[in-house]
């Protein structure tokens, strides 16, 4: 399972609670779309995620930021994510970095509001804040092995249902 997490706002501790806590710890690779805040935070998520990718926030200090891109690519059963905290112009901004990057999926947090869009040829995923959902639902996302991708579900840390989607692994031919 992969697991998708962002917006921690920690200055000590992970802030993992409930299903969000058991889904990280089972994971084969969690990936963490920013805003840690302190390396404690960051070094909590790297003790219990077997294994973890992630990227630097706005709200992360010099001590976050030396440690982790502003973004990256991570390959995962065949899909391609490209993994940001923000872009300039919304869902159009993040739609272009993930064509840049020939991405299928584009994992996302800043805005603390679990959201997911599919624009035809990329799908947006901001799994929300599992820790400081400001007004919004918390929640993180879980995404499964399909034949032609991935089928995801965006969880609150209570294990209520928020979203179910799914991401379609392009050709590696049509994404160049």
């Amino acid at each position: 399972m992969l697991v998708v997490c962002s917006d921690t706002h920690s200055h000590t501790v992970h802030a993992l609670t409930g299903r969000t806590s058991e889904a990280v710890g089972a994971a084969e690779l969690v990936v963490h779309a920013g805003d840690f805040v302190s390396p404690d935070a960051l070094d909590a998520f790297y003790e219990v995620a077997s294994e973890l990718r992630a990227v630097h926030g706005n709200a992360d200090g010099p001590a976050v930021t030396e440690r982790l891109p502003t973004a990256r690519v991570v390959e995962h059963e065949g899909v391609r994510i490209a993994v940001t905290h923000r872009r300039s112009g919304g869902a159009t901004g993040l739609a272009m970095f993930g064509r840049e990057k020939g991405a299928d999926l584009v994992v996302s947090g800043h805005t603390h509001r679990p959201t997911v869009v599919d624009t035809g040829d990329v799908t947006l995923l901001n799994p929300g804040s599992h820790a400081q959902p400001r007004g919004n639902r918390p929640g993180h996302a879980e995404l499964e092995p399909t034949d032609d991708g991935l089928s995801g579900r965006i969880v609150q840390p209570d294990g209520t249902l928020v979203e179910e989607f799914s991401v379609r692994a392009r050709d590696r031919d049509t994404r160049e």
